[in-house]
Parts: C-alpha cells; sequence; structure tokens
C-alpha cells in the first residue's frame, strides 16, 4: 500500500453497489470486500494493508475471525478504524478497539425511520389484533368477533427504554398521533433533554407497571443484556404489550414465554432474537398473541441507501483526518491521532 493510498475493507452481505461506487470514485481509495469464505491468506492479504473495516451490526451475519474483536485488530496493524453497518455494533469490541488506538463508529439514525414504523405497526397489529384474526380465517371457517375484541392506542401509555434515534421517533409518532403519554427510561439523558424528546423522565421500574406498552430501543451492551427478565415481565399489566426491535439478548425469551403462557401479558412483538433466524420450533413462535420477524425492522430500501452513503461519507472523512461524527469511543481520540500522524504526516482534526 502507498503512503498516498486508502485501503478500506468490508464484510457485509446486505451493503449495496452504492458503497462501493461510492468509494472507488475516489483515485486514492481501494476497496476490498472479505466474505465469510474467504480463504486465509485472502484475509492476511487484505488486514495487513487495511486501513478502515467496514462490517455488519449483526453478529449473526459475521463468523468470529472476521468480527472487530483483538484477535482480528492485532492482525491489521494499520488499522485505524472499525465501521458498523448499523446503530448497533455487537460485532465491534469498543475495549479492544479503544487499546489499540482504534475509532469505533457506527451509523446511527439511518434506518430510524424504518425502526420506528416497524415498532408502530407490530403495536398497531397487536392492540387492533390484526395478526391475530388474519391467521384464524385462514386456517378455518367461522369466527366471533368477539373473541378478538381490541383496544385502541389513542391515550394509552407508551414507556419507551432507551430514548435515542429510534426511541425518540417513536415518541415522536405516539404522542403526536395517537396522543399517547410518553415515558421514557435513559440513563443518559436528563430530564429536560428527555422533555425535549416528547417524552416524561422515569426509572425502569414504574415505566413498566404504568405502560399499556413497553418498547425497547436501547443498545445490546454489557449493560442491557438480561435486562428485561422474569422480575421485570412480572411488574408488567396483563393487558400490557412487549416490543423488542432493537436487540435480541436484551429480554430474556424464557422468561417473555412464560408470561404469556401465563397470561401475565397480552401479547409481543419481537423483531429480534438470540439466534436469529429463530428455529421454527422456538417456543415463542407458538403463541398467537406474538407477532414475529425476522430482525428486518431496519432493513427497507430507503434506509440500505441512506445508511450506505452515512457510511461512505463518515469513512471517507476519517481517512481524510477530520473526526467522525458518529465516534463511540472517543476518549481513544488521542491515541488515535497520534497513530494517524505516525502515519501520514498530519494530525487529525
Amino acid at each position: 500500500m502507498s503512503i498516498g493510498t486508502k485501503h478500506i475493507f468490508f464484510h457485509n452481505r446486505f451493503a449495496l453497489p452504492l458503497f462501493t461506487e461510492l468509494l472507488e470514485a475516489r483515485a486514492d481509495v481501494r476497496v476490498d470486500r472479505l466474505t465469510s469464505d474467504s480463504t486465509p491468506d485472502q484475509i492476511v492479504k487484505v488486514l495487513g494493508g487495511g486501513i478502515a473495516y467496514h462490517l455488519s451490526a449483526d453478529r449473526h451475519e459475521i463468523p468470529t475471525h472476521l468480527r472487530g474483536n483483538a484477535e482480528l485488530i492485532a492482525r491489521a496493524p494499520n488499522l485505524l478504524v472499525i465501521s458498523s453497518s448499523g446503530a448497533g455494533y455487537d460485532t465491534i469490541d469498543v475495549d479492544a478497539c479503544t487499546a489499540a488506538g482504534v475509532l469505533a463508529v457506527n451509523q446511527a439514525g439511518g434506518n430510524r425511520e424504518a425502526v420506528a414504523e416497524h415498532a408502530l405497526g407490530m403495536m398497531l397489529a397487536l392492540c387492533k389484533r390484526i395478526v391475530q384474526t388474519d391467521r384464524h380465517l385462514r386456517r378455518e371457517a367461522g369466527i366471533n368477533r368477539g373473541d378478538y375484541v381490541g383496544t385502541q392506542i389513542r391515550g394509552k401509555t407508551i414507556g419507551i427504554v432507551g430514548l435515542g434515534n429510534v426511541g425518540r421517533r417513536v415518541a415522536e409518532l405516539c404522542h403526536g398521533l395517537f396522543g399517547m403519554q410518553v415515558l421514557a427510561y435513559d440513563p443518559y439523558l436528563n430530564e429536560a433533554e428527555i422533555a425535549a424528546r416528547s417524552a416524561r423522565k422515569t426509572e425502569l421500574e414504574p415505566l413498566l407497571r404504568q405502560a399499556d406498552i413497553v418498547s425497547i430501543h436501547c443498545p445490546r451492551t454489557a449493560e442491557t443484556l438480561g435486562m428485561i427478565g422474569a422480575n421485570e415481565f412480572a411488574r408488567m399489566k396483563p393487558t400490557c404489550y412487549f416490543i423488542n426491535t432493537a436487540r435480541g439478548g436484551i429480554h430474556d425469551e424464557r422468561a417473555l414465554a412464560a408470561a404469556l403462557e401465563s397470561g401475565a401479558l397480552a401479547g409481543a412483538g419481537l423483531d429480534v432474537w438470540d439466534t436469529e433466524p429463530p428455529p421454527i420450533e422456538h417456543p415463542l413462535l407458538r403463541f398467537d398473541n406474538v407477532i414475529a420477524t425476522p430482525h428486518i425492522a431496519g432493513v427497507t430500501f430507503e434506509a440500505r441507501e441512506e445508511i450506505s452513503r452515512m457510511a461512505v461519507k463518515q469513512l471517507l472523512d476519517i481517512v481524510d483526518g477530520r473526526r467522525p461524527p458518529r465516534l463511540i469511543n472517543s476518549e481513544v481520540w488521542p491515541a488515535y491521532a497520534e497513530r494517524f500522524h505516525r502515519m501520514f504526516g498530519f494530525a487529525p482534526e
């Protein structure tokens, strides 16, 4: 790799041609693609010269040896940044990046509209019992409408866990469209910041007790893993609907199945799973009051294009010496700036 060449590589089966087209429009950028079938020799060659790595945010799509972990970083001496294709960054070991002077970035906000709409669609379908009645009509003749009386969401209370890009948009839609009371649990935002996002700040326990709908919109981290378990489901109303379009592992799937089995919850909308896609025999798939989708909330044509453009701009900003707008590990900057200066002969902004 010549000093004037910026070598960017990626592993992402959802990457659009637009992603590589925009990068390759730059004469000083070289782009390589790694796949799960790349040979050890191919991987060594790419890692040896690559300065920027872009990969899927979904841990189920990336084999362990190609995730942004300490082992990969050790094999890529010139690596300056690892970039996630979504808001989540399950495939990046942020601590390992920080220790090595490597930036970790994501594309937070790129699919916020898509995921918010999906969550809202699940809310409406559950409350109006659309999926349950559709299933009934398809598998047996005759239906008693009285068995499927729904509820309206206007004026109800929604509890949002995580009020970032997606959670904020869900709050706006629920408050603005349906006049819902919006409670939010987000320990990283103060009362005024949450109020500016159309919600009222609360702790997790009162949120669970008061909400008619609980919707999860926080990242999967050591702090949030297993956050919603048997104790949390027990605090919810038996008329409450639980929705997770964020990440699998934030809620306990067995505890959710037990709550639904006992009638402690009215239903659930799940786009994310411990194993994706979930096996057909998964206990939660046997409930008619569970709406299940295979982690597609953020996968729309518009969101994929937006994320491609965001990712390319951010990667090019980084290799050109500018500070990225969606930096996850900001504490790494001094060590990173020193490495950048050694490689390119000037300090990043």
